[in-house]
């Protein structure tokens, strides 16, 4: 029967699936149990029509579970579709705003039909790529979760206990919180001796300056500030000391994905040339390689890879009118990741020093011009693996590395 197609509405305890051939006529649909038996199921309604699995096109708005990557796995094409262009094309058939789970379904099988040219396969990346991604995404969500408890912590510390903040600049230090364990309110803060105070800071992790340290802390706990009443300042205690016991713990659990990431990293046969970049560390290099994948044919150009990082500007055009804008529709976690290498590279590479220099003496802001060299590194990072060969300065920057040298 040629090519058959199928769209696929996934939902946590079932899946709508729709069927239809070539000209659109529908061949069959069904909603689909998780787990095996679903699968088993989806292979069973569509054996009927199709001699090989790659005569099965897929569409689906997500691009990972067990479900879909046992689909991608019997050799189904796959195309992960972005929600907003899944209800774009409804609206394309349907002024009425209705929307249900089938339909979607049956709107998902048209979108497969007509513009399956217009949106990618699932990339096919190997496991351990997969694992490295799952523990990068891992860690960033949990660093980016100590930031909203410290965040907190300052606020609350700021409504009844100045002098710590006085004297703690960074209160995710092992400093900070070892201090702040033993004395979460002002009055205990007061009453900590030098010998107790060192303690904690050995504790914490110190092992330099720990007299000359305790003493500028005790000094600034008991420096004059406005106090609250004892009963407000021991409520506000108890929530500094929560939040100081989640911080710690969520600490540890970063330190222990650390560990595991940076081994799954090490294994990778492409971690030698990704570390080779300048402002690429392990843990950096691991969410780059995570994100990014390792599937070969992903990308068929660097301009499809920056395209995919969200490095590469927007133009919005009309008429007379032409702006340039950043692209904020994107993979938020490949985005922070390149704009932090961006930001090391500057330290590590004259090249991006001086490509850096460039743009900011053509009057971008800072941020404008980080995502710039982000672009730049993406596209280096992109030749590097396409010719299996470490980054070279001379190579990737010519004339400004001499120049910056």
């Amino acid at each position: 029967m040629g090519m058959v197609f199928v769209g696929h509405d996934w939902a946590e305890a079932h899946h709508d699936v729709y069927v239809e051939d070539g000209q659109g006529k529908r061949l069959a649909k069904a909603r689909l149990p998780e787990g095996m038996e679903g699968v088993a199921g989806f292979h069973a309604l569509v054996a009927p029509f199709v001699e090989e699995p790659s005569e099965v096109v897929v569409a689906t708005e997500t691009d990972r579970g067990l479900f879909v990557g046992a689909l991608v796995a019997a050799g189904y094409t796959v195309l992960a579709v972005n929600p907003m262009s899944t209800s774009r094309y409804r609206e394309r058939h349907s002024t009425s705003g209705a929307k249900s789970d089938p339909g979607d379904a049956r709107v998902l099988a048209e979108l497969a039909r007509t513009d399956r040219h217009n949106h990618r396969p699932i990339a096919g990346d190997s496991d351990l790529a997969e694992a490295v991604k799952v523990l990068a995404r891992a860690h960033q969500g949990l660093v980016w979760s100590r930031q909203r408890q410290l965040n907190q912590l300052r606020s609350t510390l700021r409504e009844f206990y100045p002098a710590a903040l006085a004297a703690f600049d960074e209160l995710g230090s092992g400093d900070a919180l070892a201090v702040l364990a033993i004395a979460p309110t002002p009055a205990l803060g007061r009453r900590l001796s030098l010998s107790k105070i060192a303690s904690a800071l050995r504790r914490g992790g110190r092992q330099r300056r720990i007299e000359e340290r305790a003493a500028e802390i005790q000094q600034a706990l008991r420096s004059p500030q406005l106090e609250a009443p004892t009963v407000l300042a021991d409520a506000l205690g108890a929530s500094a000391t929560a939040l100081v016991a989640v911080i710690v713990e969520v600490t540890t659990q970063i330190s222990r994905l650390e560990a595991e990431l940076a081994e799954r990293f090490e294994q990778h046969p492409d971690a030698k040339i990704i570390r080779s970049l300048p402002g690429l560390g392990m843990i950096l290099g691991a969410r780059v390689l995570g994100e990014f994948g390792d599937d070969p044919n992903r990308y068929a150009d660097a301009k499809s890879r920056k395209n995919y990082a969200g490095t590469s500007p927007i133009t919005k055009a009309s008429g007379t009118r032409k702006v340039v804008l950043a692209r904020y529709a994107r993979n938020r976690h490949l985005a922070d990741a390149c704009y932090l290498w961006a930001f090391s590279a500057l330290t590590k590479s004259p090249g991006a020093r001086a490509f850096y220099d460039e743009r900011r003496a053509a009057r971008d802001t800072h941020h404008r011009a980080l995502r710039a060299l982000g672009n730049r590194l993406v596209g280096i990072l992109h030749g590097c693996l396409r010719h299996g060969t470490p980054y070279d300065e001379q190579t990737a920057w010519g004339h400004r590395h001499q120049q910056a040298a």
